[in-house]
C-alpha cells in the first residue's frame, strides 16, 4: 500500500466524471482552477498543497481538442514543480488517437506526438480506454494502461431480449474489439468491409458472417459524424431483422451524426459511455448513456495500492 495520499484533480474537459470517480473512491476533489484569458490563453492554478502525494488526473481531451490538452499539459507542469511525487493522467478519450499512422506521404504522426509532449511534461503513467490503434500505446516509454468499455457496454446487452441479436464489427480494423464482445455476449459476429474515401466518409463494400435473422447490434470505439450509422442498410440486404443498436464508446456526436440518429428509422438506440461529456442538445430517447466511473475508479484504486491491473484489461 502507498505510503503516498491519494488525490484526485480534475481540469475543465469532464468535472462531473471527476466528481464520479472521487465520490466512488471516498475522496475529496482536488481544488484547482483554470482560466481562460482574453487572448485566449489558459491558466491553470492548483489551490492546495501535493507536496509528496499520488496525483490522478481526470482529462479526456474532447472538444475542444487542443483547449483541453493543452490545458492537461500545464495541469502536468503545474503538479511537477509543485512535488508531487507522482501524475497518472487519465485521459479516458486520447486526443489525435485516429491520427496514428502515416496513412500517406509527409504527414504528422499526431497521436506520437501527443505522447512525446505528455512524457516531456513529466507524466507517471497514462489510462486511456478503447483506444483507435491498441499499438498507440507502443508510442510511450512510460506504463500505459489500456483499458475498454467492454465489460460496461456488455452488461447492458446482457439482457434476455438481445439473445437473438449478433455482434457486428464496421469494418476490419475493429473486429478485435467486436470479437471480444461478442465472446462476452456468447453471440455470432459479422464483420463489415468498408473503404474510407476521405476524413469523413466510408462505403461499405461486403459483409462477412451471417447476420440473416437476427438483429444487429453494431459496436465501435468512436462516433464522430456518423458514417458508421449510414452503413446498416446492407445489414437488412443480407436478412437483418429487428431494429439496430450501436454499442460505442466515446460520443464524439457531431451535427452530422445526430441529423441520422434522429431521423434513420431503423436505429434503436445508440448506446455510449461517458468518456466524454454529452451535451444536452445531443441527447434523445435513441441515446443511452452509462458510466465509466466504477472502471476507472477501481484503475485508481488498484494503481495506487500497487496492485495488478491485469484482470480488468481481460474479460471475465
Amino acid at each position: 500500500m502507498s505510503s503516498h495520499p491519494l488525490r484526485i484533480f480534475t481540469g475543465s474537459a469532464h468535472p462531473q466524471l471527476a466528481i464520479e470517480i472521487a465520490d466512488i473512491l471516498g475522496v475529496p476533489l482536488g481544488r484547482s482552477t483554470t482560466r481562460h484569458l482574453p487572448d485566449s490563453e489558459i491558466h491553470v492554478m492548483i489551490d492546495e498543497n501535493v507536496r509528496d502525494q499520488d496525483i490522478f488526473l481526470i482529462q479526456p481531451c474532447g472538444e475542444p481538442v487542443n483547449d483541453n490538452f493543452m490545458e492537461l499539459l500545464l495541469y502536468l507542469d503545474a503538479f511537477r514543480r509543485a512535488s508531487a511525487h507522482t501524475v497518472t493522467a487519465e485521459i479516458p478519450y486520447f486526443p489525435y488517437a485516429r491520427q496514428d499512422r502515416m496513412a500517406k506521404g509527409r504527414e504528422s504522426i499526431s497521436a506520437r506526438v501527443v505522447a512525446t509532449l505528455l512524457e516531456a511534461e513529466g507524466v507517471n503513467r497514462v489510462v486511456f480506454v478503447d483506444i483507435h490503434n491498441p499499438a498507440s500505446q507502443g508510442y510511450f516509454n512510460i506504463p500505459v494502461d489500456p483499458l475498454s468499455a467492454i465489460p460496461v457496454l456488455g452488461e447492458y446487452f446482457r439482457r434476455p431480449e438481445f439473445a437473438d441479436c449478433a455482434v457486428v464489427s464496421p469494418d476490419v480494423g475493429r473486429a478485435g474489439l467486436a470479437g471480444k464482445f461478442a465472446e462476452f455476449l456468447n453471440l455470432p459476429l459479422v464483420v463489415m468491409h468498408k473503404r474510407r474515401t476521405n476524413f469523413q466518409e466510408t462505403r461499405t463494400t461486403h459483409v462477412v458472417g451471417d447476420i440473416k435473422g437476427r438483429r444487429p447490434i453494431i459496436i465501435d470505439d468512436i462516433i464522430a459524424s456518423g458514417s458508421v450509422l449510414k452503413q446498416i442498410d446492407i445489414l437488412y440486404d443480407q436478412g437483418a431483422e429487428g431494429k439496430a443498436y450501436f454499442a460505442i464508446t466515446h460520443p464524439v456526436l457531431l451535427p452530422p451524426a445526430l441529423g441520422i440518429l434522429a431521423n434513420h428509422e431503423r436505429i434503436e438506440k445508440l448506446v455510449v459511455t461517458n468518456t466524454l461529456p454529452v451535451a444536452p442538445f445531443k441527447r434523445s430517447e435513441k441515446v443511452e448513456i452509462l458510466s465509466i466511473a466504477p472502471l476507472l475508479a477501481d484503475i485508481v484504486d488498484r494503481i495506487h495500492h500497487g496492485r495488478s491491473i491485469s484482470e480488468r484489461l481481460v474479460l471475465s
